[in-house]
């Protein structure tokens, strides 16, 4: 099998490494990341117009010579990030020609991904395989091969997009958490530097030697640094107070304290030196520790060493005071260092540390709803093979399908009598060659209001459901997710708003809220069931019941049978919920009832539905959307 690559170009960098103003934490973490690829990469969070993409292409001129530099469209597809068949080659040549993948053409460079918070999540998972690896394994399209693929990531984003992996971001060694820049000084000599470049260019680029001369000088100094660092050392105390500061910091894993350490030894490594310094360990641990951070360090009780009964006189020779200094680094305790070292960082942790990335994720999100594959709609995924009839073709497979099999279909209608004559080559393909395309879409979930429209408090319970639904339905479109709202009353529940994203739909059909009569919540249970189940087949996996009730029902599922007695309703809903249950339903029962009329029955309900069980007689809608957003 023969395999075909093509080095991508060199990026186009429009400014210099040196000329971003703003981000000169990032351009140090970058530096270290040129010394040691072993860090492995580089997060930088800033808001958009801020040069982070900028300064991450203008890296490139910095890497070693024929070091590769791609950068990763986020809309890239499977075959394209980790290879497949080169379909030209193929028909050309009658063999199958392998083409590697972006990943494999990162191999001793860098990977650069923009807006990495946007990523796909199956993109995310091929990156985080390589990562971890170090190649890339083709198994597709009846292709097997296996490519190196050691790179350093680059990934940029802006926070108010959203979040980023969390497993990806762990692989990354270096990270610059998000710091908004309000400093007018920076914001005027960033338009000054525009306009200078601005005038070089039209001077027919009279500053391109300069920019040559800084970059060639940069890279010096990287080689030389890289020289340095195996000869540089760090001392087991000054490795233990970073194992320590991680500890504090509830920094969770060891292959932060591997990348702090690693950072440290970088550093000092750039600076010259052969000793880690606390300035090294104070740029380790803003640049690894303190944005992985998960909680506030706690203040220790430092204990006071004993006194000595006496003082000895001093020596009449006084050493010298570097020296002094010297000694006393050398015999401090890894409590010590720490202790130093919190001291020098603590201002550049956050108060509130729901900015930092891990802090968040160990929260929880309520935003990751999943993902569901389809045929008709989303972000094309794969092709598979499948009948043409409901689906859509996926041209290139299909062609590269019946590309090996050319030569043989040419050689046997050759040999038919009656085969016609063609003056133009023919692709021949046969139904086994069919490929289909597969999507991939967000899932969203489902929120169903099951809501009680009996009673004297039925009125209230409808209106307030219809404020949460349509609070609800106002941040909906970002995660795909959908609101319904069923009603019972009378002898059956009702669906009053259908699965929707609509708020103008939701307003418009909850206009009227019927109230008055029975309580059939044995039917409402049964009707929200069978919504969740065609929900299912539409690929939404996470569905939500609300049910905002007392407990009580006094319809059966089936009223037109004949007379069924109390006791039997309360079985029948039980057995229900159960059901329910069983089936992994996410549920939430809000008792509306007032205390001194309460049997226990929303309670016993919710028990049954292995729900959420919340106390809110007089519900208003922020407070049901609250309870449904923890």
């Amino acid at each position: 099998m023969s395999v075909s690559a093509r080095q991508p170009a060199p990026p186009i960098v429009g400014l210099h490494f040196n000329d971003i103003v703003g981000l000169d934490l990032a351009r140090q973490a970058l530096l270290f990341l040129a010394v040691d690829p072993s860090l492995a990469g580089v997060a930088l969070a800033a808001v958009t117009g801020s040069g982070k993409s900028t300064l991450a292409r203008a890296f490139a001129a910095l890497l070693p010579d024929n070091a590769p530099f791609v950068e990763l469209p986020l809309n890239v597809t499977e075959d394209r990030l980790i290879g497949g068949l080169d379909l030209e080659a193929t028909l050309a040549r009658g063999e199958r020609v392998v083409e590697p993948g972006l990943l494999a053409r990162a191999h001793g460079g860098v990977l650069y991904i923009d807006a990495v918070n946007l990523l796909d999540a199956g993109v995310a998972a091929h990156v985080m395989d390589a990562m971890a690896r170090g190649v890339v394994q083709i198994e597709r399209d009846g292709v097997s091969a296996v490519y190196p693929a050691r790179f350093s990531l680059i990934a940029t984003f802006d926070p108010g997009d959203g979040a980023v992996n969390g497993s990806l971001l762990d692989r990354v060694g270096l990270i610059i958490p998000f710091a908004p820049q309000g400093d007018a000084a920076i914001r005027a000599e960033v338009v000054r530097r525009n306009m200078r470049r601005n005038m070089r260019r039209n001077m027919r680029r009279a500053g391109d030697g300069d920019n040559a001369d800084e970059d060639a000088m940069l890279r010096a100094l990287i080689e030389l640094a890289r020289e340095q660092l195996p000869q540089v050392g760090i001392r087991e105390e000054q490795v233990e107070a970073l194992t320590r500061a991680a500890l504090s910091l509830g920094v969770e894993g060891n292959r932060a304290d591997v990348f702090a350490v690693k950072t440290a030894l970088a550093s000092a490594a750039l600076a010259g030196r052969t000793d880690v310094s606390e300035a090294d360990l104070e740029i380790a641990a803003r640049l690894v520790l303190i944005p992985r951070a998960t909680r506030s360090p706690q203040p220790a009780q430092a204990e006071q060493p004993p006194q000595p009964a006496s003082t000895p006189a001093p020596h009449p020779e006084q050493p010298d005071p570097t020296d002094a200094q010297a000694d006393q680094t050398q015999t401090q305790t890894p409590e010590q260092i720490e202790e130093l070292l919190m001291s020098a960082v603590e201002a550049d942790l956050p108060a509130d540390l729901s900015s930092l990335p891990f802090a968040a994720q160990r929260r929880g999100r309520t935003g990751s709803r999943g993902v569901a594959l389809n045929d008709l709609r989303g972000r094309f995924v794969r092709a598979v093979p499948g009948p043409l009839r409901g689906h859509k073709i996926a041209l290139l497979p299909t062609l590269l399908s019946a590309a090996p099999w050319q030569s043989l279909r040419a050689a046997a209608d050759d040999k038919s009598p009656a085969a016609p004559s063609r003056s133009a080559p023919v692709v021949r393909i046969t139904r086994d060659d069919i490929r289909v395309k597969r999507f991939r879409d967000k899932a969203g979930a489902l929120f169903i209001f099951l809501v009680d429209a009996s009673g004297s408090m039925a009125l209230n319970r409808m209106r307030e459901a219809k404020g949460a639904a349509i609070r609800l339905l106002q941040n909906a479109y970002i995660h795909r997710d959908q609101v319904a709202l069923i009603a019972f009353r009378g002898q059956a529940a009702q669906m009053l708003l259908p699965p929707s994203q609509s708020v103008d739909r939701a307003k418009r059909e909850l206009d009227a809220l019927p109230t008055g009569g029975g309580t059939p919540l044995a039917s409402a249970l049964w009707l929200a069931w069978q919504t969740v189940r065609q929900a299912r087949s539409r690929g939404i996996q996470q569905a939500t019941l609300i049910l905002l009730t007392d407990g009580r029902a006094n319809v059966p599922l089936r009223p037109h049978e004949p007379a069924v007695d109390k006791d039997r309703i309360v079985q029948e809903v039980r057995q229900l919920a159960r059901a329910i249950a069983a089936d992994r339903l996410n549920a939430i029962v809000v008792d509306t009832q007032a205390g001194y009329l309460s049997r226990g029955e929303a309670r016993t309900l919710a028990a049954d539905l292995n729900a959420r069980y919340v106390y809110l007689p007089n519900a208003k809608a922020h407070q049901i959307t609250e309870v449904i957003a923890s």
